[in-house]
């Protein structure tokens, strides 16, 4: 049935990868089964007959598609199915996606997309690489026009030895977590996340997934040799050749005037007279063609910057290629808040506001790995008003996530344990001016947020972004790349770090990759930013954390019982614990370990709910006396509370020193009493006795 069924076998990483062709989806452009160990990621890639009017760029979709059977889970959702993708399924769509579009050619304007559905997942062999490989795979063999293939690798660092494509157990040790893809001559991704990592080891460890990639490259290079499609012709959206030079000729020298200036501001204002300028030119010569007319000025514009750059090492706001844009930074900005910061660069400006919370915030995870729980959050929204558009809000899109995930990367080394502070924190940052780079602003101001709220950081932690421009075998890198610069540029590197060393990476392209000679350059480039930015300007706003947190910020302590009192300190129905959270004000949270965590904006109604609590928790001690409150009344005796939720009985015989008949005569329910622990007799019961308390 399945005549072009094949299958290609190679050893990755120390681990069977098996690659299956002509028997899943056949009807896509270009479809593989990966099984990388037990994980299996069905790869499909399709492609529109003709390009989408309109546009100028590729719409390449790549949709990592998490399913739960594939951890043998079902979805916790009402409907029992997935809904939207996770913020993990989105960051891997981001990573697969970064590497594969700069190698489509440049006119392609077909629609493409690229389906990574996974089917089952082994934890110790990554879907993400997977998924990875698999688009490769699908696109290489598929009639897509594209210039791969491409692989990927994970590499992870564990005793102070690299490990590639570490195991589940090797990566909860692991202080490195890095993605990189590559072509068989140069690397096109990195994504990284580390513990302080440094430069010269994080350099190591890109060239040795690259090396392991070029002999994937060369796997995968076979399978479209023995069955890959011919490439089909599409209709090229390049510009008009002839209207493009007469555009230039007409308006070159304006643009050159509207893009000489270091505000945003003047220069889009300058190029929005310039625009209709051409407009009025050009329209009765060729009408309708708006969009294409505002393609070509977008041209000349990344011309004109990349020819300053190359030709006369001019930047568009007249900064060194190694200059940072003026910075600034304040903390403190709102009282009620629990920490807060704005960083400014040049006309990037981040808002971060930190939130402390119980650890009844942690958040709640369901997704594909083991990770259950998130206790540090970084949110980050850059609404419209912040490049001076009116676009409705419409919640956090995919670059939102992306950007918020790489701050949260690379804060998450510095954030102290739960042990030492028992806190859930949440930071979100507000982008309120933008004009480049505002992820690494993002995580300077986050920094500087968590130490204005008093959280015990292990070190500060900054980022920076180094751009590229490169023609031929000419390159040069930039420091702190403002919006032209990444819009017209070849390069986005971010990279976050401490003083001891870098803890996050990311890194955009538009061109076919890196050599070795540019990475080094761009990790020097960027260790000298970061530590400008933390000594001259982060540690004079605020030099070490608050010692302590904000006044209006919860009071947290914890305690520890033994699990065998928990069911005590809970009560029947919870009616114990919810007395003690009406009496005392305070959130308490208890864990399954006998952990608790009590928090309160009033301090001493925290130690009030811990001291209830100890009193529950504690074992009496025979022949030592407590104070009590009669609760009940029987006929052989009287129930006293001796200890919140904790009750005893007193036998009629032992509530005086003299004979009684009833109870009633000498005890009423409310009386306060002192009371003797005789011990547990055999049915469990506590037996107390007031007239010994009294001898």
């Amino acid at each position: 049935m399945f005549e072009n069924h094949k299958t290609f076998n190679y050893t990755f990483a120390g681990r069977p990868l098996v690659i299956e062709t002509g028997k899943m989806a056949q009807l896509a452009n270009g479809s593989c089964l990966v099984r990388y160990g037990d994980t299996a990621i069905l790869a499909c890639a399709t492609a529109s007959a003709k390009p989408r009017e309109g546009i100028d760029f590729l719409p390449l979709s790549v949709d990592y598609e998490e399913r739960l059977y594939a951890v043998g889970r079902i979805p916790g959702s009402y409907h029992k199915r997935e809904g939207k993708p996770t913020e993990k399924a989105i960051l891997t769509s981001r990573v697969i996606d970064r590497p594969i579009r700069p190698l489509f050619p440049k006119d392609l304007r077909n629609d493409v997309n690229l389906a990574l559905t996974v089917l089952a997942v082994d934890q110790d062999c990554s879907p993400e690489i997977a998924a990875m490989i698999g688009a490769s795979i699908a696109l290489s063999i598929s009639d897509i026009p594209w210039n791969g293939p491409i692989g990927g690798i994970f590499i992870g660092m564990v005793d102070g030895k690299f490990v590639l494509n570490p195991t589940l157990e090797q990566r909860k040790t692991s202080t490195l977590e890095l993605t990189v893809a590559a072509t068989d001559s140069k690397v096109v991704m990195i994504e990284a996340g580390a513990k302080e990592i440094s430069d010269e080891d994080m350099f190591n460890a890109i060239m040795l997934a690259h090396r392991e990639i070029k002999e994937l490259v060369k796997f995968i290079n076979g399978i479209a040799d023995e069955i890959g499609k011919p490439k089909f012709t599409y209709e090229s959206c390049e510009v008009d050749a002839d209207l493009y030079e007469k555009i230039k000729d007409f308006c070159i020298e304006d643009i050159k005037y509207a893009l000489d200036t270091d505000d945003k501001t003047v220069r889009d204002e300058r190029m929005q007279v310039v625009t209709e300028k051409v407009y009025a030119a050009f329209d009765e010569e060729y009408p309708d063609m708006h969009p294409q007319i505002d393609e070509i000025l977008y041209k000349i514009q990344k011309y004109i910057v990349r020819r300053w750059l190359l030709d006369e090492g001019k930047r568009v706001d007249g900064r060194r290629l190694d200059q940072i844009r003026p910075l600034a930074a304040e903390v403190g900005l709102f009282a009620r808040n629990h920490g807060s910061a704005m960083f400014t660069r040049g006309q990037t400006q981040v808002l971060t506001i930190a939130t402390l919370g119980s650890v009844g915030d942690i958040q709640k995870l369901d997704g594909l790995d083991e990770e259950e729980t998130k206790r540090y959050m970084h949110h980050y929204n850059m609404p419209s008003y912040s490049v001076g558009e009116t676009r409705p809000s419409r919640g956090p899109g995919r670059r939102e996530i992306g950007h918020g995930a790489l701050a949260e990367r690379a804060l998450l080394p510095v954030i102290p344990p739960v042990e030492t502070f028992p806190y859930v924190i949440r930071l979100v940052s507000e982008v309120i001016s933008s004009n480049g780079s505002t992820s690494q602003a993002a995580v300077c101001g986050s920094t500087l947020a968590l130490m204005d709220a008093g959280v015990p950081i292990s070190a500060p932690v900054a980022g920076i972004s180094c751009g590229l421009i490169t023609e031929g075998d000419r390159w040069m890198t930039i420091m702190d790349i403002q919006g032209l610069e990444d819009f017209y540029g070849d390069m986005d590197f971010k990279v976050a770090g401490t003083p001891n060393g870098i803890t996050a990476i990311q890194m955009d392209l538009k061109i076919d990759g890196l050599t070795p000679e540019i990475i080094k350059e761009a990790l020097e480039m960027t260790r000298r930013g970061r530590m400008h930015i933390l000594d001259n300007v982060m540690l004079k706003a605020i030099k070490e954390p608050r010692e302590d947190v904000s006044v209006y910020a919860p009071k947290m302590i914890t305690m520890q019982i033994h699990v065998d009192k928990i069911r005590e300190v809970i009560g029947t129905g919870g009616k114990v614990i919810q007395k003690i959270v009406a009496d005392t004000g305070a959130k308490i949270d208890i864990e399954d370990t006998g952990m608790i965590y009590i928090s309160s904006v009033d301090r001493d109604n925290a130690y009030k709910a811990r001291d209830i609590i100890a009193s529950i928790a504690f074992d009496p001690e025979v022949g030592a006396t407590y104070n009590g409150t009669v609760t009940r009344i029987i006929p052989i005796g009287a129930f006293v509370e001796f200890a919140p939720g904790k009750e005893g009985m007193v036998h009629i015989s032992k509530i005086a020193p003299r004979r009684i008949e009833k109870v009633e005569d000498v005890l009423t329910v409310g009386d306060a009493v002192r009371v003797k622990f005789l011990g547990v007799d055999d049915r469990g019961r506590l037996n107390l006795s007031i007239k010994d308390a009294e001898v």
